[in-house]
């Protein structure tokens, strides 16, 4: 496989209708919220007035989030660096010495295509399929998607194979569906293809009509892998869901999006009438007698929706609500036609299939899981950002070679891994790799790709009492376990982290939790008790230090701490006096403070606050 990002190629290369140095701004959502839009407005301002010669555009996120803003200077002779943290102020300077010598300051280079910088290992031991764009082209010209072999596999698919053919080529490549679940994409399509409509036929009557969906209803806390590559590179999803719908014969597609992705949504939408134009998408695509379009459909955010029943539901106009299965929706999905729904990864790892081969795809991953898999890095991690690995890669090498460890030198206590459906894994299974089988035995599961990293401050009775409280406000009532379940267990983890827990209380989760699974409906309610039963099989000393103890080994729950000031190390400068939100702290300056414990809400900006490690909690 080799690394993804070497000298001279890889993430850092020069793209190949590349004829004048470019610099590129890293405006995904992530950059933008970092400060991208003014130093790219800022750099346009400067370019403009001392009249550079360079082309300044806006790219998606290359993955570095936590070095954003992030620019990227390209020589026409193939150099790169990209350079992080940038301000609107330092961009003279930055563009001075680029003028002069190409010289750039030290401190702000992250990486370079000539030699090795102390951020390299972020990019590898990556091996970048879906993300292969995402940072390197500008995702609103769909010249330079068609510059970077786009549409290629789509052309290929559609003059040279038949559509039983892109089946079985989807199928022999052994890729297995990113949404979460990992059932088999070519399987999936090979039922939606035998379904009533059959295969395509150039003039197809009503009740032959089928769907075909892109499920981009991304709502795990801490992912954003799908928002990232629809930023990033919304025509590999457009032309890998044209792929799929030639494949099992739909004529009309929708793209499943929440509302509070408004950028994605801005760049799917050009992207689409950008392929319309190009003939890749709509009546009679590249001449031939195919045709199919696409509907982008604004979801308002219900966790529920990214359950496909749920989603079918909501598309047609009604509230999401799972229904029963079978009959599942290749069968009679939307308004009771024909439907195959894949994730925005699953569609995005098509055309590279098709235009290199199912060979080239199982020779990635491993024996039952091939390919790579794109991962949301977040928490207590140094390097938290996008990645993608080939599965089989460990846990020890995502978090400590890409995502650099712990911040400040913490210990790693556990990862979440599938979000509120998924389950917490401990430092003892570190060496776990990445695959559907493997995850799936330590009680978490793959998921879309959400992995949230904890330190030793961690209190995993929170955690399950977070993410339940989540999946429980996310309900959407149609079960009884669910809808009841989950509130009963929410209630005791609150009893339990207020120092109020009994010694019946693990027993009555874990029952709850069984019924729980056992009579939900959907995935949501199904999963939903996992964090607890994950957290109790691997941290249940914790569980019995709230109950038995009344303490929290973390000391994180509000209900179990006291916030005490030290009468030797207080000088009485007032820091935490003026911080207190509640006015709960008093004392005369360069006289030992008082907390009062009655007003004290135990937010610990006390804490933080102080400069001479005088505020303990007990």
């Amino acid at each position: 496989m080799g690394a993804v990002y070497s000298k001279g190629k890889g993430v850092l290369s020069a793209l190949p209708f590349q004829q004048e140095p470019r610099i590129k701004v890293g405006c995904g959502a992530c950059g933008i919220a970092a400060g991208a839009q003014e130093v790219y407005d800022r750099i346009v301002g400067y370019v403009n007035e001392k009249k550079i010669p360079v082309a300044v555009e806006k790219t998606g996120c290359i993955g570095m989030c936590y070095q954003e803003p992030l620019v990227e200077f390209e020589g026409s002779d193939g150099t790169n660096v990209l350079l992080g943290r940038l301000t609107p102020e330092i961009v003279p300077s930055i563009l001075d010495g680029y003028l002069k010598d190409k010289s750039y300051d030290p401190e702000q280079i992250v990486a370079s295509s000539d030699y090795v910088t102390d951020e390299d290992s972020f990019f590898k031991k990556q091996y970048r399929v879906v993300l292969a764009n995402c940072g390197r082209i500008n995702p609103e010209e769909i010249e330079e998607y068609i510059a970077v072999d786009g549409y290629k596999g789509l052309s290929k698919a559609i003059r040279s194979m038949t559509p039983g053919e892109i089946v079985e080529e989807v199928t022999k490549s052994g890729l297995r569906g990113r949404g979460g679940a990992g059932f088999p994409t070519g399987l999936k399509w090979k039922i939606a293809a035998a379904s009533k409509a059959a295969a395509f036929k150039p003039e197809v009557s009503k009740e032959e009509v089928k769907y075909l969906v892109c499920n981009a209803d991304e709502g795990d806390p801490g992912a954003f892998m799908d928002r990232s590559v629809l930023e990033s590179d919304p025509h590999a999803v457009i032309e890998g869901m044209i792929i799929g719908a030639y494949a099992i014969g739909a004529r009309e597609g929708y793209i499943y999006c929440r509302a509070e992705y408004p950028l994605a949504i801005h760049r799917l939408r050009l992207a689409i009438e950008q392929a319309k134009t190009k003939g890749f998408l709509g009546e009679r695509i590249l001449g031939s007698p195919f045709s199919f379009d696409i509907r982008i459909k604004e979801g308002a955010g219900a966790f529920v929706c990214g359950e496909e029943t749920a989603l079918m539901a909501s598309i047609e106009g009604n509230r999401g609500m799972p229904r029963l299965r079978p009959p599942f929706p290749a069968e009679r999905g939307i308004w009771g036609k024909p439907t195959n729904i894949n994730n925005v990864e699953t569609y995005a790892n098509v055309p590279r299939i098709i235009l290199r081969g199912a060979g080239w795809y199982t020779g990635l991953g491993t024996d039952k899981s091939k390919g790579t898999k794109v991962f949301a890095l977040a928490g207590k991690i140094r390097r938290g950002g996008l990645i993608e690995v080939p599965m089989g890669m460990t846990l020890k090498e995502i978090i400590f070679d890409i995502g650099g460890g712990i911040k400040e030198g913490k210990e790693f206590k556990a990862v979440q891994m599938g979000g509120p459906s998924g389950g917490c894994i401990p430092k003892g299974l570190l060496d776990t790799i990445i695959d559907y089988d493997s995850v799936t035995k330590t009680g978490a599961i793959m998921g879309s790709g959400g992995m949230v990293v904890m330190d030793e401050e961690t209190c995993m009775v929170e955690i399950a009492r977070y993410f339940l409280d989540f999946t429980q406000k996310e309900s959407c009532g149609k079960c009884t376990f669910c809808r009841i379940g989950t509130k009963r267990m929410l209630e005791i983890l609150e009893k339990i982290t207020n120092g109020e827990g009994e010694e019946s209380d693990i027993g009555r989760l874990e029952k709850l939790a069984a019924n729980v699974k056992m009579g939900s409906l959907c995935g949501l309610g199904q999963t939903a008790p996992n964090p607890v039963l994950t957290t109790l099989r691997y941290f249940r000393h914790e569980y019995e230090a709230h109950i038995r103890d009344k303490k929290c080994p973390a000391m994180q729950c509000r209900g179990l701490i006291t916030f005490r000031i030290l009468p030797g190390s207080c000088v009485g400068c007032g820091l935490c006096l003026k911080n207190c939100p509640v006015h709960a702290i008093t004392g005369e300056r360069k006289q030992v403070h008082l907390i009062d414990q009655k007003l004290c809400i135990k937010c610990g900006l006390c804490r933080d606050s102080c400069k001479f490690s005088a505020i303990e909690v007990v």
